[in-house]
């Protein structure tokens, strides 16, 4: 039974991927190195960080590196806010008896700041800041708070936070809310992969605070097929919705979801839309079926029947994302074909092109 969380900061409790981004190309100018897209910083970057300035300012001391960083973070520290679900697993943990430890790189500076400001502060039994290698220091939190190894689990967004727990034996749980996307942190092989902290609350919950593991597999709940509902949404100018997700690897798709007992399709299929996107719509016509099994794509082993559609938006095509998805984009169909697409999507597009009337 799981009775003490260890929970990393950045990408797991916060957002503050933006910021740091935006802070370390300020790094890399000042360094004389071109800057880094978003997808770029996330393929490179890793804990700790020091190698990646080894690799990338290999000639400037850490000294210079921090304070330049220090100089610029402030302007952009406003910006970080709690992650979906953060504050309502917090709150679970406490209300359950769990004992909260923070362990986590982040600096002495930035720390009491965000955490005063999103209410965080007050959970922790004690935090654990400004650690450049989890992987040294957490036998020592284990120790000084006579943790059980097998009875705690540690949480965190990166391949260096699934490494923290396998050199402390306790759990580990990788989360697709930060810095490292599905692919580097199923490599990592962690005991749990989970979209959000939601989802890890939902487990714990379901199965009595146990966790349903097996080794380093990932546990699947699925045991049959699910039957899945998702369509490419087309605006009045004959644009596709493309969102991205986390889950689906941080690639391009279409929204939708699992239909429920006692749902039709095509309701499920409204429902789904209208709480992703905020989008009515009409003119519903069925594309084709896929089965999706165990896609390398998708963070977890599962089984998907993918009931596949068209449909076009009623009104104003406004999107309002949940938490769902991360982004969105109104292209045509020929744009999106050149996106970065789950093949789920690319299949169904593709098909909706080859049989359309000429």
């Amino acid at each position: 039974m799981i009775r003490n969380v260890i929970l990393d900061w950045s990408g797991t409790l916060v957002d503050d991927l933006p910021a740091v981004w935006r802070a370390t190309n300020h790094i890399l100018v000042k360094a004389g190195r071109p800057e880094m897209s978003l997808a770029e910083f996330r393929a490179e970057f890793c804990l700790p960080f020091k190698k990646f300035y080894e690799r990338h300012t290999p000639k400037i001391p850490m000294a210079q590196l921090e304070e330049w960083y220090h100089t610029v973070f402030p302007t952009v520290q406003d910006s970080v806010e709690p992650l979906p679900h953060a504050r309502a697993f917090l709150d679970f943990c406490r209300g359950r008896g769990l004992r909260l430890f923070l362990l986590s790189t982040i600096h002495s500076r930035q720390f009491p700041p965000q955490a005063e400001r999103m209410g965080f502060k007050d959970y922790f039994e004690r935090a654990y800041i400004e650690v450049m290698d989890k992987r040294d220091k957490i036998q020592g939190v284990l120790a000084e708070n006579r943790l059980e190894p097998r009875e705690t689990i540690f949480v965190g967004d990166m391949q260096h936070d699934v490494e923290t727990a396998r050199a402390g034996g306790v759990w580990s749980c990788g989360v697709l809310t930060g810095f490292n996307h599905a692919g580097q942190l199923r490599a990592a092989q962690p005991d749990l992969l989970v979209e959000h902290l939601g989802e890890l609350q939902n487990i714990l919950e379901r199965n009595g605070l146990e966790l349903p593991v097996n080794g380093h597999a990932q546990p699947s709940t699925d045991v049959r097929p699910v039957a899945t509902v998702g369509a490419l949404i087309y605006n009045g100018v004959g644009e596709v919705l493309m969102v991205r997700t986390r889950k689906w690897s941080n690639k391009w798709g279409i929204p939708g979801g699992k239909i429920e007992r006692g749902e039709t399709a095509e309701a499920a299929l409204r429902r789904e839309l209208q709480e992703e996107t905020g989008l009515n719509i009409e003119d519903i016509r069925f594309a084709l079926v896929q089965d999706c099994v165990d896609s390398p794509e998708f963070y977890r082993a599962a089984h998907f029947l993918l009931l596949n559609y068209t449909c076009r938006c009623v009104g104003s095509a406004k999107v309002l994302l949940n938490d769902e998805a991360q982004e969105f984009r109104w292209v045509t169909e020929a744009e999106a074909l050149t996106m970065e697409l789950n093949q789920p999507t690319r299949t169904l597009l593709e098909e909706v092109r080859r049989t359309r009337p000429a």
